[in-house]
């Protein structure tokens, strides 16, 4: 059989690993030459396919695809949060049009759950339409929320681990500005990223295992009110004259005025108000018993789009799951995700394997109740060792020019369009007003 088409397409929000995945896809496929053919990246993921966009990744310079492992967040090849839910048939029947118009073999959807959900549904499309079309996904997510609470179907996700050094750095680096501040700013009060999942802001506890530092942790799964977490700082700042605090931006404080995205989710960074901003204006009306005021930070898109704090155990094992979905494609067929499991033991060790699509589709996984402290306001030494080999021990390499981070820069040489014009169905309903 002659080789086929490839599409690799990315889905939700961006991680500083997202495109090392995309190089792991690209270079493994090249490894099979016999079976795949031409490679091309859905420009801005599954949207592309349905507009029939079709980056050609096979005439881009060697030199360019080499720095993607470097690049951060979906500049690349871009991403969406376009959600595909069952009845939109149209979209679905589209995707199979540009397939077969193309001669698509393959394709790997690099995202979270709800992309996982949606390379499902086109792989069971595919088999009833008679399209020999093997899909296969590659996980994505920094929140870390993808898969089971007992941890076998995933045991982290690629971008979670440069998004906890993020937070490992950046406490230890407001835990300097507090300290200096602390008599006209005595509470730093931070929100992290992670509607339902805490696993982003319990990383902020990786800047001080030895709890040294005056922190408390405000997941969404703690149950804390504004109430008691006025109560447990007041009490801290009675104890050490300073206060820092990170919330889940899911941290329940009423209305934000909020702004959804296209999965329905809640756009936290697009909302009227931000719960650390809540949280901070509370403090200060109910009065400190210290000297200072509380202030906020957001620091949004950052956690998941900067290189510079990216680790390198998850830039290595992002390339490595996208190698391993290709293989995955090529031995087992369609309808599996590529993942990461953890090897039992003191030292920490991945091992790379498949999981079925359908298992992961629309999963979430919550901060485990056993991570969590009595009081609610910390996490147990158990999540710290999950946690800390994810961040690595070194630097990314990044290349520099004139002094500034060389990214990847993709040509815009797009497959010629062979389907009719489209409009994706809820782009239609939204111009249509319904």
């Amino acid at each position: 059989m002659p080789p086929r088409n490839v599409v690799v397409a990315q889905s939700g929000g961006p991680s500083p690993v997202i495109n090392s995945s995309l190089q792991g896809v690209v270079d493994a496929c090249r490894s099979y030459p016999d079976s795949m053919g031409r490679l091309y990246a859905g420009w801005h993921g599954i949207e592309g396919v349905l507009n029939e966009e079709l980056l050609d990744l096979s005439l881009q310079a060697p030199e360019e695809i080499s720095l993607l492992r470097s690049t951060p967040a979906a500049g690349a090849i871009g991403t969406c949060r376009y959600k595909l839910t069952a009845d939109q048939t149209e979209d679905f029947e589209r995707i199979i049009d540009v397939f077969r118009a193309h001669d698509i073999g393959y394709f790997f959807y690099i995202g979270g759950n709800d992309s996982m959900d949606t390379a499902n549904k086109v792989s069971q499309l595919a088999h009833e339409r008679g399209l020999d079309l093997v899909v296969t996904g590659v996980p994505k997510t920094i929140d870390n929320d993808v898969g089971d609470s007992a941890f076998k179907l995933i045991d982290h996700t690629p971008g979670y681990g440069s998004a906890a050094r993020y937070w490992a750095y950046i406490m230890q680096n407001v835990n300097e500005e507090n300290r200096g501040m602390a008599p006209s700013e005595c509470v730093s009060v931070l929100q992290a990223m992670g509607r339902t999942s805490g696993f982003i802001p319990a990383a902020s506890r990786l800047a001080d295992p030895q709890r040294e530092m005056p922190l408390q942790i405000y997941t969404a799964e703690g149950g804390h009110t504004l109430t008691s977490l006025t109560d447990h700082v007041s009490d801290q700042l009675r104890q050490t004259g300073r206060c820092m605090v990170v919330v889940s931006e899911g941290f329940d404080v009423g209305e934000l005025g909020e702004a959804r995205d296209g999965f329905g989710h809640i756009e936290y960074g697009a909302s009227q108000m931000a719960a650390a901003q809540i949280v901070a204006n509370h403090l200060n009306a109910q009065g400190l018993p210290a000297r200072g005021q509380a202030t906020w930070q957001m620091p949004g898109v950052l956690q998941r789009n900067t290189s510079s704090f990216a680790s390198q155990v998850d830039l290595d094992e992002a390339y490595a799951v996208g190698h391993k979905a290709v293989e995955i494609a090529c031995v087992e067929g369609t309808g599996w995700m590529a993942t990461i499991l953890r090897e039992p033991g003191a030292t920490y060790r991945a091992r790379y394997d498949k999981v079925p699509l359908g298992a992961v589709a629309n999963s979430v996984r919550h901060l485990p109740e056993h991570w969590l402290t009595p009081d609610r306001l910390d996490v147990t030494d158990a999540f710290v060792e999950y946690a800390r080999p994810l961040i690595g021990d070194a630097w990314p390499a990044i290349r520099l020019e004139n002094g500034l981070q060389r990214f990847a820069r993709l040509q815009p040489l797009f497959a010629e369009k062979r389907c009719a014009d489209y409009t994706p169905e809820v782009l239609r309903a939204a111009r249509s007003g319904a």
